[in-house]
Parts: C-alpha cells; sequence; structure tokens
C-alpha cells in the first residue's frame, strides 16, 4: 500500500524522487488542506476507495490505516 500512495503523491506533485515513508508527514510534502483534499480524492478514485476526512490525517501511515479500514 505504502508504494501505491508515494506512487500517487509522487504524481501529484510532479517529483518523482520524492522519499516517501509512513512517518513522512504532509506538512513535509508541503501540502496544504486544499492539497490534502485534492490528494485524497485522487487516492480515493485510483484505489476505488472512501476516505472519512474528518479523520485528523497528518502522515503517510495515518492514511494508509484509513484506507485499510475502508477497504
Amino acid at each position: 500500500m505504502l508504494e501505491k500512495i508515494a506512487k500517487i503523491l509522487r504524481e501529484y506533485k510532479d517529483d518523482e524522487t520524492l522519499q516517501i515513508s509512513e512517518s513522512t508527514t504532509f506538512e513535509e510534502l508541503k501540502l496544504d488542506s486544499l492539497d490534502t483534499a485534492e490528494l485524497i480524492m485522487n487516492i480515493e478514485e485510483e484505489l476505488d476507495v472512501t476516505i472519512d476526512l474528518d479523520e485528523a490525517i497528518k502522515t503517510v501511515g495515518e492514511l494508509i490505516k484509513v484506507i485499510e479500514k475502508s477497504q
């Protein structure tokens, strides 16, 4: 799952060199709340899942847990 999310993040940021781990925060990736919402929509479409934006998702690892719960 980490590689799928990392691929989506790299495409979104248009930076194939981004180093992404489960502890990477959206702040480190310089994603504001609008970017995060857009990214979540991309992930939902790509992975065919629904993600609850009410959850406080701050890291890639937290995002993965939310996605796994919704599958």
